[in-house]
């Protein structure tokens, strides 16, 4: 078995035994007038709403008491993997990605959702997005609901390209954005021209980085299970990516990710961030944006390829092990049903909505009036994520924006490790890439024919 591999399993190991210390409470414990359902989400803005609003769904079920353990992204990754890999029974609802639930599903640790949504009226799973619902799924039953779903697009401060004389094409390709990037910078009025993630962890940096790989005709493996990442293409698109970081990026970008980034550009030092589709939220927030009504949004940048950008989708999933599967399943399908995007709306302002999930959210007339910049650029980029698409040339694993391997959780965050280090000049991304090569070797090696994984 290869070191990552092994090395992985003892994290997890590690992982569910620090969780058992801190004595977070057990699923399904009863509370003073009902069930408790112990709920693992991730700490994002949209996330954070819906625990605000959760009240409401206590009022309409009044048995069921919700405990909700906050987590941040990185964070929730590994206990949450941690917890349900273990059957520790930690939690009764996990929120967790397309990323997982294949996986998860095939290893037999989740609760098939399909008899739970035929016996729910008005559910609805066709109303999801396609794409989305198909990385959710796993032979053809879903294993998880998206909250939200999201790929990847650039936005930019229209009144600023309109000072410079600029115009932002229907499809930029990365070489146009580097050079508005360099046009538009001025450290002076503490405006950065792009931001980008520079902060570590396979869903920080490593998001926006693969998809510039991609679309620069890089892999992480050729089908034969070889480490690319010290080919031509992956060091071109690493190099680009980190010099464009430097040259023209934010303050601090080795430790910026998608919300430092967001509240960079909201606060109007840059004039454009490459990041997920679901940054609406943030930079058309009245509440805390500085430049809402100021932005255009264009494709994810190319390169070699007809579209790029990454296919995402935070998802609500039943762990096998849980004893209060319907409780579980009444809280999920409340939390991702139609009803609950017109909640958002009329509660916490339209522009709130998580996009990217259902159909439906699009005809909503409100929403339709307050998304009508970036609506159609979400739903076009999600469409348009596909490796046909973003890639060129075939690879053995699924994903865009990861590699749909278990031992990528561990290989990514080593990975993004040395880019960050690359982005803080603290190495030099030929060296970052020759020690990533040597990790992504090992793991590849496992799966070879006749390897002993």
């Amino acid at each position: 078995m290869g070191r990552i591999r092994a090395r992985l399993r003892l994290v997890v190991l590690l992982s569910a035994a620090m969780l058992t210390l801190v004595g977070c409470a057990g699923a399904g414990a009863l509370g003073d007038n009902g069930q408790t359902l112990v709920v693992a989400i991730v700490s994002n803005s949209q996330m954070t709403e819906a625990i605000q609003l959760s009240s409401q769904f206590e009022k309409q079920h009044p048995d069921i008491h919700l405990k909700f353990v906050t987590l941040p992204e990185n964070q929730a990754r590994g206990e949450i993997t941690a917890a349900v890999a273990t059957g520790s029974g930690e939690f009764d609802v996990v929120m967790i990605s397309n990323y997982e639930t294949p996986q998860w599903a095939k290893n037999g640790w989740l609760t098939n959702l399909e008899p739970y949504i035929a016996s729910t009226p008005g559910y609805d799973e066709n109303d999801f997005i396609p794409s989305i619902r198909q990385s959710l799924s796993y032979q053809n039953s879903m294993y998880s609901v998206p909250f939200y779903g999201e790929s990847s697009f650039l936005v930019y401060r229209k009144d600023l390209f309109a000072k410079a004389g600029l115009t932002m094409p229907a499809h930029p390709t990365w070489q146009q954005v580097a050079s508005f990037a360099a046009k538009l910078n001025d450290p002076s009025k503490g405006v950065a021209g792009i931001c980008l993630r520079g902060d570590p962890g396979w869903g920080e940096s490593l998001a926006p980085l693969d998809t510039v790989v991609n679309t620069f005709g890089g892999q992480w493996f050729t089908k034969n299970w070889d480490a690319e990442l010290t080919s031509p293409a992956f060091e071109q698109a690493t190099s680009f990516y980190v010099n464009l970081i430097r040259n023209y990026g934010e303050v601090g970008a080795s430790s910026a990710g998608f919300s430092e980034c967001g509240t960079a550009y909201a606060q109007g030092q840059a004039a454009m961030w490459y990041d997920a589709t679901s940054m609406t939220g943030t930079t058309e927030d009245p509440a805390s944006s500085k430049v809402v009504g100021l932005n255009g949004y264009a494709p994810a940048p190319v390169e070699k390829t007809k579209s790029s950008g990454w296919l995402y989708t935070w998802s609500l999933a039943i762990p096998k092990t849980t004893q209060n599967k319907d409780a579980a399943w009444q809280f999920m399908s409340w939390m991702t049903d139609k009803q609950y995007m017109s909640l958002v709306g009329n509660t916490m302002g339209w522009s709130q909505v998580p996009p990217g999930s259902r159909l439906s959210t699009y005809q909503i007339p409100q929403y339709k009036a307050a998304a009508k910049a970036y609506a159609q650029p979400t739903l076009d980029a999600i469409n348009s994520a596909t490796q046909a698409n973003s890639m060129t040339q075939p690879v053995p694993y699924y994903g865009l924006q990861f590699v749909g391997i278990p031992e990528f959780q561990d290989l990514g965050t080593r990975v993004s490790d040395q880019l960050s280090a690359a982005v803080a000049g603290q190495e030099t991304v030929a060296q970052a890439l020759q020690q990533s090569q040597a990790y992504a070797q090992t793991v590849g090696d496992t799966y070879k024919p006749g390897s002993k994984s």
